[in-house]
């Protein structure tokens, strides 16, 4: 039976998209059988998933990108037949985002270091509270120097907010794997970037029911 994860923040450019399908990348190149739904309409994930398969990359993801009644009837397809199911969800509060929380067995909120997306952020909070799932945040595109991060790290810790530890570096090699159709677990594997979403992959497995 698959753990299910939507990949949600309200706000716009916060690297959900390349987050799910880096975290896919390297689920499935463990070994799980994966699926991966596009449901945000700017269908990023959906040209990504095109570019793999040019690439003919070295993991199998199964890949959909369903809209409205067909996302929860999808979802419980690939909970059947798969270890995870990611979604990446539209960026803003619309009802195909409310199907896919609620549908969810944990929702997973990149968060920039960045005020803007800091107060963003609580409103997904919130409906992940509404649809009573488990919520958990990951810093996304951290910076390599300054201190907003660790004061943003403190913050969240502070008021009790579900912080995952490990985090990921705002680095190049994301996009330039996203480009080709690829994770950075698979185009540059023994990299600070592979490791990094290695590290939060093996968080979510541990947040997995026994």
């Amino acid at each position: 039976m698959a753990f299910v994860i939507a990949v949600a923040q309200r706000k716009g450019g916060a690297g959900k998209s390349t987050l799910a399908a880096n975290l896919a990348a390297a689920l499935a190149g463990g070994g799980a059988r994966v699926a991966l739904l596009d449901i945000d309409p700017q269908r990023t994930l959906a040209r990504w998933h095109q570019e793999r398969e040019k690439a003919a990359a070295p993991a199998a993801i199964d890949f959909d990108a369903p809209a409205g009644w067909r996302v929860p009837a999808a979802i419980d397809r690939l909970r059947r037949s798969h270890d995870w199911v990611l979604l990446d969800t539209p960026p803003h509060d619309d009802t195909d985002a409310r199907i896919a929380i609620r549908a969810a067995d944990l929702v997973l909120v990149p968060l920039q270091p960045s005020p803007a997306d800091l107060w963003a952020m609580e409103a997904t909070l919130d409906l992940a509270r509404t649809e009573r799932r488990q919520a958990a945040i990951a810093l996304n595109r951290v910076p390599a120097a300054g201190k907003l991060p660790a004061a943003i790290a403190r913050d969240l810790l502070a008021r009790g907010l579900p912080l995952l530890a490990p985090t990921i570096g705002n680095r190049a090699g994301f996009a330039t794997a996203f480009a080709a159709g690829l994770g950075v677990t698979e185009a540059t594997p023994r990299s600070p970037a592979a490791e990094e979403v290695r590290a939060l992959a093996a968080a979510l497995a541990g947040l997995r029911p026994a």
